[in-house]
């Protein structure tokens, strides 16, 4: 089968659905927290899905805590109980795939905190990783290139510095989204590429000098765009 020919959707129920028959599973087993599950094998045949579809939904029921993987062990019912369980479940299972402006206002709300301990705890190899990115998405434009994934990864190396691991966790699961998503929405023009030069640097310049105020500052005169966007301001 091609990539391509299963849409996100669908995987989306693929997973909806090995998820919710895992729930079944814990439940007519009684599993308890530390008990654990079958191998991915036997669940894939139970299940009648392939393994890499168990791995997804196993990897994304341990994402929010419910399943805890041991290498060379297997998988195992996390320390949490069994109502707090399936009602975490359901409510996975509920959620809704999120649309690109709700990413790009998580994105701003995450950014505007990671700048301000970016400039707080930075090292000076973070200052070495952020000035690399910065550099790398100033030649991709001067160059009259496409340079969006080279600015995200300006910013992702800005959340890394914050020294915030679970900040960083969220940047990097919404980032590939909005990488897709960017140009799909024609949210930022082109020409303000340049611009964007400028704006790098002054942030870069506000966390070298440990500056958190006038880092959050600059941070936000440079979402403004995406300000306008996600809330229709001027």
């Amino acid at each position: 089968m091609k990539l391509e020919s299963l849409s996100v959707s669908e995987n989306q129920m693929v997973q909806n659905t090995i998820i919710g028959k895992i729930r079944d599973l814990i439940n007519f087993k009684n599993l308890e927290p530390g008990d654990k599950l079958p191998s991915e094998r036997m669940l894939s045949e139970k299940f009648k899905v392939s393994r890499s579809n168990v791995r997804d939904a196993i990897q994304k029921l341990e994402f929010y805590g419910l399943l805890r993987s041991i290498p060379q062990s297997g998988t195992f019912v996390a320390n949490i109980g069994v109502i707090a369980m399936n009602g975490m479940i359901d409510d996975i299972l509920g959620l809704e795939k999120p649309d690109f402006k709700s990413l790009v206002e998580t994105r701003i709300l995450l950014e505007l905190k990671t700048v301000r301990l970016a400039a707080l705890r930075r090292s000076e190899e973070d200052l070495e990783r952020i000035k690399d990115a910065l550099d790398a998405y100033e030649a991709k434009v001067n160059l009259g290139e496409d340079a969006v994934q080279e600015d995200l990864l300006f910013h992702l190396a800005i959340a890394k510095a914050s020294g915030n691991s679970t900040m960083n966790t969220f940047m990097l699961t919404i980032t590939p989204q909005i990488i897709m998503d960017f140009e799909k929405y024609h949210v930022c023009d082109k020409r303000k590429s340049l611009v964007g030069i400028q704006e790098h640097n002054e942030i870069y310049k506000a966390i070298k000098k440990q500056d958190t105020v006038m880092a959050k500052q600059k941070m936000k005169d440079h979402f403004s765009v995406l300000y306008q966007y996600c809330y229709n301001v001027k």
